[in-house]
């Protein structure tokens, strides 16, 4: 018998479905040869510092820089009570350890995700008893669909050649322990007084908030200047019309606006001839395939209330579902060897397409090209085409298909005119610049409908005599820059602000070396959802931007290395060296345990400043939505989701302790306020009925006729629509 440890339930279960083993018993399937028991994620974590040594149950600063000599784990603790063992993870733990025991087994593969953290799970619970006897394999996969797995099955490699993988996801965890341990509580003990609440030193939290940080004090140092342009309307012996802007030593914006009005008199009744005329056929390439990072970009910029976490999570559900490959991947192309899978694929997706006769397999270099595949594979669907999908699961599928389809389809391409118009007056010569746009082939762009815009100029010919039909003088002002978004942010973070400019394509960022980062495509979301829940930064619309403390945190943490994203980034590229085998994990733990006992005694010896908290609910007053009583601000407060004009006397609220939905074992989320406030109906799952039985329905809060308050409305069918 082979016993296969895999990630998670819903992985074991798709294991057990390609091999067609039906027989579940407790904790584990089996049947032919194959024993198939899974982890629920991680099932043990290290040790706590007081774990180690009791002086550390509580921060002194004398304690610290804090150490292990060597690192040990523990089974992980409940999530509800940290002093107590997660008795689910226990009881799996156990459930493995004897089956690895059983004679019967004779080898184990682990099925574990093909990253870091699959690696780290995956060794911290085979070798949890220490050097294991029975020889150990690994299944690397990219899905799990049937076949896949079953051709992974037939094409282990030994889990010895995962060392300097295993080696990376150790060594990021113990430095990640050692970084959060010790800067969180000496900062803490430092800049807090009174009543403590920690303030959070992560090796990947901080250069985050320093990136919205510094985009916050750009827009704050931002000087607006006044500038104008002259714009001029032509007009041809045929009658047509068309546009244009003085330019003069290649720059159309100007600081002085009276001598702009003097042109726009002295060229006034005026004609105009046409010095050149450029005309040329561009090409527009499809954007890559998405990897982790453009894909949250892409979904949180376009949908609204989406954050790159809840990206992630949909993603992984999918991947689970065997509807796509590996979510957290870096890579925005796909192996070589993946040509005939990926041809397959795309037969698979455009039967019902109206334009499929127009697709095309070609393998090009642009989607197969294994200089630009960082351990995974860009992200695309699977052959397996979904049954159903929820509202979410829908967006990020259809998002992933459709740029995978979008490579296939004919290159989009357009004519692009420039023309010169020149007015010669006894003063001199005045050049205006027009500028239009025809697109000649949609192309890739049919898959979203994504719409060109058309600048249409006259047919215009060289020489060709016009008659200045108007001039006129338009005022403008400098804009500053734009606060970051999920989207720049986790660009900034992917490239670790190495040639980042917003305008940039994919293609330019597609080129820039992998693994001088900022975190990981798998932590990225993680970390920005931290930032928000520690009261670091909040969200206004999209905009991302610093709080009280975020700032003050930034201005006082003396460690400044840790708020570089040079330093961080060159942390990053060690860990990446050292999953390749290019670095050894002894040397960099070494340096970052030395960084660190360096840090705690910059921060002891910093001077003495407080850094006043503010509360975590303060901080997270995001408007929910229009209050459908007075259309005020609906913000969460401690015990509902009510009106900011309460103090006025709206009496709008949806109590957290709803009596309606408690009866029902449900409470109100702020996915549903923000729901019922846009749609007037939010589609809930998983209510409970009298006799236990779950059940879905859309819920409606309306106003009732004879007062001003609210009461709920149950249908099981929207509003509108045939049930």
């Amino acid at each position: 018998m082979k016993l296969i440890l895999a990630e998670k339930p819903s992985v074991a279960r798709n294991i057990a479905d390609a091999l067609q083993i039906k027989t579940k018993k407790d904790g584990y399937f089996e049947g032919g040869e194959y024993i198939i028991t899974w982890a629920f994620g991680h099932l043990v974590e290290l040790y706590d510092a007081k774990d180690y040594d009791e002086k550390m149950s509580s921060w002194k600063m004398e304690n610290f820089p804090f150490i292990p000599q060597q690192f040990k784990y523990k089974v992980k603790s409940s999530p509800k009570d940290r002093s107590k063992v997660d008795s689910g993870a226990r009881k799996q733990l156990g459930i493995i350890q004897s089956l690895i025991k059983r004679r019967d087994v004779e080898a184990i593969i682990s099925a574990c995700d093909y990253d870091r953290e699959g690696q780290l799970i995956g060794d911290s619970i085979i070798y949890r008893g220490g050097k294991q006897q029975k020889p150990v394999y690994r299944l690397l996969l990219n899905e799990w669909t049937p076949e896949e797995v079953r051709n992974g099955l037939r094409d282990l490699v030994s889990n010895e050649a995962m060392k300097p993988l295993r080696d990376a996801g150790i060594s990021r965890q113990w430095v990640d322990w050692v970084i959060g341990i010790n800067l969180t509580s000496v900062a803490t003990l430092k800049y807090q007084k009174g009543k403590r609440k920690a303030l959070n030193i992560g090796r990947v939290l901080l250069p985050t908030l320093k990136i919205i940080y510094d985009r916050d004090k750009e827009i704050e140092q931002f000087v607006p200047e006044d500038y104008f342009k002259l714009q001029a309307a032509f007009r041809t012996n045929e009658n047509e019309e068309y546009s244009g802007v003085y330019v003069k030593d290649q720059s159309d914006q100007f600081k002085d606006k009276e001598v702009l009005e003097e042109i726009s008199k002295l060229i006034q009744g005026k004609s105009g001839t046409i010095s050149n005329v450029d005309r040329k056929k561009k090409k527009e390439y499809p954007p890559f395939l998405f990897n982790l990072s453009n894909l949250q970009g892409f979904v949180t910029s376009k949908w609204q209330g989406w954050t790159s976490d809840k990206v992630l999570k949909v993603a992984q559900s999918l991947y689970e579902k065997k509807l796509i490959t590996y979510p957290r991947t870096a890579s925005t192309a796909l192996e070589e060897s993946l040509v005939n899978k990926a041809r397959n694929v795309l037969e698979k997706h455009i039967a019902d397409l109206p334009y499929k006769d127009e697709i095309k397999f070609t393998r090009s270099k642009r989607v197969f090209n294994n200089s630009k595949v960082e351990s995974h594979s860009a992200i695309i669907p699977t052959y397996l085409m979904p049954k159903r999908l929820n509202s979410d699961e829908s967006i990020v599928y259809t998002a992933i298909k459709n740029r995978f389809i979008m490579q296939f389809m004919p290159i989009a391409q357009y004519e692009e005119t420039k023309v010169i118009t020149e007015i010669t007056d006894g003063e001199g010569n005045f050049t205006f610049h027009s500028k239009g746009r025809v697109q000649l082939v949609e192309g890739w762009k049919k898959v979203e409908k994504i719409q060109s815009k058309d600048q249409l100029l006259p047919n215009l010919q060289l020489n060709e005599k016009v008659q200045l039909h108007d001039a006129e003088v338009s005022s403008h002002v400098t804009k500053p820059p734009k606060h970051h978004t999920e989207k720049t942010l986790l660009r900034v973070m992917e490239t670790c602000g190495k040639s980042f400019k917003e305008e940039e394509n994919d293609e330019i960022l597609g080129s820039i070396l992998t693994g001088f980062s900022i975190g990981t495509p798998a932590t990225r979301a993680e970390t920005i959802k931290k930032l928000k829940t520690v009261g670091y930064i909040k969200a206004e619309g999209k905009n991302l931007t610093c709080t009280e403390l975020g700032r003050k945190l930034v201005e006082t943490f003396p460690v400044k290395d840790l708020l570089n994203l040079e330093f961080t980034g060159r942390l990053e590229k060690a860990l990446s060296d050292i999953q390749k085998g290019n670095a050894l994990k002894r040397e960099f733990l070494q340096m970052v345990f030395q960084f660190t006992a360096d840090s705690v005694e910059m921060i002891k010896q910093d001077s003495d400043t407080v850094i006043p908290t503010v509360s975590r609910r303060a901080s997270a007053n995001e408007v929910l939505g229009k209050c459908p009583q007075c259309g005020g601000k609906i913000i969460e407060g401690k015990k509902g989701f009510g009106c900011s004009n309460w103090k006025s006397g709206c009496k709008f609220v949806i109590w957290k302790n709803d009596k309606y939905l408690k009866a029902m074992k449900k409470k109100p989320t702020k996915t549903m306020v923000k729901e019922l406030l846009k749609k007037k109906q939010a589609y809930v799952k998983g209510l409970t009925s009298k006799n236990g039985k779950k059940f879905n329905a859309y819920l409606s809060y309306e106003k009732n006729p004879e007062n001003d308050y609210f009461s709920w409305k149950m249908e099981f069918h929207r509003e509108g629509s045939s049930s």
